[in-house]
């Protein structure tokens, strides 16, 4: 979608002004002032406060989950270390007003907009982890990382976050594009787009991923994720593959993809996988840099980081998870079953991005709530050029063990003026995530592709 530059700028004034409160409210928790001598004293080696809050609701950070439950085994799906935990109150449309303090823009439009959306706060629990060598490398990053001169790029970085410290929202959006989630992993997982009614269909995506950036070595080249995904069902979208080599440096070199598509049999360039171009298989309920709640070059907005804040964001969500949990038990009308979704409160990063001018996306501004021990983007919201809310993201992460690494098991977005969404990550039924495939660069090749193609 094209529009005016005039347009766009209307619609970033009149966000501008509508947010204000919020910004205000933010700025009290200001960016932030450390400094890479606190990594691994007052603060954890990802730069995240150790210290909990000062009434106790936000407990210290002393490692995260380090040893996985009793009875755990790889590839079992994770069951939750806090299923004894029973909620401390719920928010809903009618009480939300006494959290609103601690509510992303996003969530109290979804609580104003839909009477059974609401959210079961349970005690926080900073479970977030990584292995030490990825510690070790996010302390050493500090020192050395830094951004390309256009701010569209990293170097000098490796393995760990590449700004633990980071004093500007262009840092946070990359610690968020480059945070460790493991090396290697090959998931099969479902991904649906429920009608107004609740009525779906189920589509299969297998996936496999290479972080290359994450390796102990670093990257190859400017190359820093390989990205492969084939839709394995229902029949009508079958064998539809996708190839995405992803670079350090998106502006240098911009991403590379393909595509395969079963009826020409033909493996071709697909420049347009990027930025507001639709989603995978999304029914136009998401923009491809949506995938992941965000990926790709950051280079068309003003990244602003507000400050780090307490907010109520989804966490340990082990339920949604849950083998024992069935696809239709998740899926309802307008949202999600709520009442399996669990929130906490965190500390986290607000970073606002807001259209540059002379540039062009469907979202004008978007605001992303990242998670101060991860980096993962635990929600965000997007803004239309009118300066409305249109779209709200939500990431349901767990810990996954066998890395470890916090990261998502389901992601939901949530269109507001059309009253549906879409969420991907429905794991249950299928095998657990596999982190301990042997991934080669030979795997993400355009002839992959076509060995894939005819199989």
């Amino acid at each position: 979608m094209l529009r005016t530059k005039a347009a766009v700028l209307g619609g970033v004034l009149s966000i501008a002004l509508a947010g204000t409160a919020f910004v205000q409210a933010a700025a009290a928790q200001s960016a932030p002032t450390h400094t890479a001598d606190e990594l691994g004293k007052t603060l954890t080696p990802f730069g995240a406060i150790k210290a909990g809050n000062a009434d106790g609701s936000i407990p210290a950070w002393t490692g995260g989950i380090t040893t996985p439950p009793a009875g755990y085994k790889k590839g079992m799906h994770h069951p939750d270390p806090f299923a004894g935990d029973k909620p401390l109150f719920t928010i809903t449309k009618e009480n939300m007003g006494k959290y609103a303090d601690k509510l992303t823009e996003g969530h109290k439009a979804l609580l104003t907009q839909y009477p059974t959306y609401k959210m079961v706060v349970y005690p926080s629990h900073r479970s977030a982890s990584a292995p030490q060598s990825v510690y070790d490398a996010s302390i050493a990053n500090a020192k050395t990382a830094q951004l390309t001169p256009d701010g569209n790029g990293v170097q000098n970085a490796k393995h760990g976050i590449p700004f633990p410290v980071a004093d500007s929202g262009i840092k946070a959006v990359w610690n968020h594009l480059l945070r460790w989630r493991g090396i290697n992993s090959t998931r099969r997982y479902g991904q649906a787009n429920p009608q107004a009614d609740g009525s779906y269909t189920m589509i299969m995506i297998e996936e496999k991923g290479k972080f290359l950036y994450n390796q102990p070595q670093g990257p190859e080249g400017n190359i820093s994720t390989y990205f492969v995904q084939e839709v394995v069902a229902p029949a009508r979208l079958a064998g539809e593959i996708l190839l995405v080599h992803d670079s350090l440096n998106q502006i240098a070199e911009p991403r590379n993809a393909w595509t395969y598509n079963p009826g020409q049999r033909r493996v071709r360039r697909a420049p347009n996988v990027a930025y507001d171009n639709p989603g995978t298989a999304s029914d136009g309920l998401r923009t491809s840099d949506q995938l992941d709640i965000f990926n790709g070059a950051p280079d068309r907005y003003d990244w602003k980081l507000v400050g780090r804040k307490e907010m109520y964001v989804p966490y340990n969500s082990y339920t949604l998870h849950s083998s024992d949990v069935k696809y239709d038990d998740i899926i309802k009308p307008r949202h999600i079953n709520q009442d399996l979704a669990r929130y906490e409160l965190h500390r986290v990063y607000v970073v606002e991005g807001t259209l540059k001018p002379g540039t062009s996306h469907v979202y004008a501004k978007r605001t992303f709530y990242i998670d101060e021990d991860s980096w993962q983007i635990l929600a965000a919201d997007h803004y239309d050029g009118r300066g409305q809310m249109w779209r709200v993201a939500e990431a349901h992460p767990i810990n996954y063990y066998d890395v470890p690494a916090l990261w998502t098991t389901l992601e939901c977005i949530y269109d507001l003026q059309s009253g549906r969404y879409t969420a991907q990550g429905f794991d249950n039924q299928e095998p657990a995530y596999d982190f301990d495939t042997n991934l080669t660069a030979a795997d993400f090749s355009p002839d992959s592709l076509r060995r894939a193609g005819v199989r």
